[in-house]
């Protein structure tokens, strides 16, 4: 429930330092919103680039300038300039610098619980729980609105999805055009943020579907990668509208939580070795964002 608050970032207790930066962030509720300085000679692809392990910034930034002037490079050669005044939207995929003497200063509002922190390296394989999602009748749907509308909508998607993952502790990995996946350090956060992205969707004229699965993956640059990946892909292939489908290891995992799950079926799943036992939530009683201290 929302409720009259106020923070302030010179209170913060995550303050990020970086090379040539400062990065202040607070929370409200389940929104976590930072602020960025950048001194001169601040640049994505020089002072972010080797904590984050990535070729470009796969956040997405919608905020606003207080001082300073920024240059944004996207991977398809697209610049833009941000200056004092401006309100910004930067999709992932870019690398940006400080134009001028002056530090660049922004309120960003997107994804700023894990910007800038640093990411398990590449190469190294994690336990993690891993979610999917895809869009329901994607192709019959993007041609029923047109192409144009459809961009709107699966940007919309993205956005909503990435915010959603971030507020539920996890990390987006990628989107996928009709979908997306997402990574968590807790089983039962990765189950509720999927709930959420199927109700978030609604509203936007989309119906989602999602799996959860709990396995080792390999964490590559912009992908994950490894049978627990496969395995929830298979998942979700099983999974019918606004569902959520999770494996008999997530099942487990969550028996002690108000969480609630009803037997999907006993399926043999293309690619892995004999039946599986599925089940789908059918019921959540707590929090939407559970503490960090969660499975």
């Amino acid at each position: 429930m929302a409720r009259l608050q106020r923070r302030r970032f010179t209170e913060s207790d995550d303050i990020r330092t970086i090379p040539n930066g400062r990065i202040e962030v607070v929370e409200l509720g389940d929104r976590v919103i930072g602020r960025m300085t950048y001194e001169p000679g601040w640049r994505w692809s020089v002072d972010i680039k080797p904590i984050v392990v990535t070729q470009s910034c796969q956040f997405h930034h919608l905020g606003v300038t207080t001082s300073g002037r920024l240059r944004v490079q996207m991977q398809d050669g697209v610049e833009l300039e941000i200056g004092p005044g401006d309100v910004f939207e930067i999709p992932p995929g870019h690398d940006a610098w400080v134009v001028g003497d002056e530090p660049w200063v922004s309120v960003d509002f997107e994804a700023m619980r894990a910007y800038a922190s640093a990411q398990p390296g590449t190469g190294r394989r994690v336990l993690s729980s891993i979610l999917m999602t895809d869009i329901v009748e994607s192709t019959a749907r993007a041609v029923s609105v047109g192409p144009g509308r459809w961009r709107e909508m699966v940007a919309r998607h993205n956005a909503t999805a990435e915010r959603i993952i971030d507020q539920h502790g996890g990390r987006l990995v990628k989107t996928t055009g009709d979908g997306t996946i997402g990574i968590f350090d807790g089983t039962e956060r990765a189950v509720r943020a999927a709930t959420a992205l199927c109700d978030a969707m609604r509203p936007i004229g989309l119906e989602i579907r999602g799996a959860v699965h709990t396995g080792e993956v390999d964490v590559a640059e912009g992908d994950v990668r490894g049978l627990a990946v496969h395995t929830v892909a298979r998942l979700l292939d099983t999974a019918r509208h606004s569902e959520v489908v999770v494996s008999s290891t997530v099942r487990d995992l969550l028996d002690a939580t108000d969480l609630e799950f009803e037997d999907h079926g006993v399926f043999e799943l293309k690619g892995l070795p004999g039946k599986r036992q599925l089940f789908h939530l059918v019921a959540r009683h707590g929090p939407a964002v559970p503490p960090a201290a969660a499975h």
